[in-house]
């Protein structure tokens, strides 16, 4: 039971550790993120984490579930372009807020369950516009990956696949053509 004067601690949850987490992150950067310094910033020792979260790579997998959750996702709306044109801007207020998890999203291999409907909203728009599975997993990861489509029809047929080669996707494009079965 508290003491007269102070209130009682909220309790340990895996939520308030990844918000924490995020808190500490965009206040000092990823770097500081330390099992320690995160404890200290919840007021309980490291440990104590070890309860809601296994590891730091848990910490890590759940801060990119919570970054990728804030970015609006496209609703299915008719207008692809302008779906894909808001999502674009959503992701860039997100990052703008949270600018040290840019390299954390490129970096971290698993897929929750924010992740999944993020890909899976933007695969789908653009798929029901018109686009080939394969051009839309290419035009969806080039978007994400910082390269503009802009107003190239990329919907299917040769000019498509002329903007869909002229991207640069680095590792994305190998990345799809191993897992093409999965899209």
């Amino acid at each position: 039971m508290p003491s007269e004067g102070t209130s009682p601690r909220l309790p340990l949850t895996r939520d308030r550790v990844l918000r924490a987490a995020v808190d500490l992150a965009d206040r000092d950067g990823l770097g500081a993120l330390t099992m320690r310094r995160l404890g200290a910033e919840l007021g309980v020792e490291a440990m104590s984490l070890y309860k809601h979260v296994a590891s730091k790579e848990q910490i890590l997998d759940g801060v990119v579930e919570l970054i990728v959750g804030e970015i609006e996702i496209p609703s299915g709306e008719a207008d692809w372009k302008a779906a894909m044109r808001r999502r674009a801007y959503s992701a860039r207020g997100v990052l703008s807020r949270h600018s040290w998890a840019i390299g954390l999203l490129e970096t971290r291999g698993s897929m929750g369950p924010a992740v999944m409907r993020y890909l899976d909203a933007i695969l789908g728009t653009l798929r029901s516009a018109g686009f080939s599975v394969e051009n839309a997993a290419h035009a969806g990861v080039g978007q994400d990956g910082r390269v503009a489509v802009g107003d190239a029809d990329v919907r299917g047929g040769a000019r498509g696949q002329q903007v869909v080669d002229g991207l640069d996707l680095g590792p994305a494009r190998h990345a799809l053509e191993r897992d093409r079965h999965v899209v």
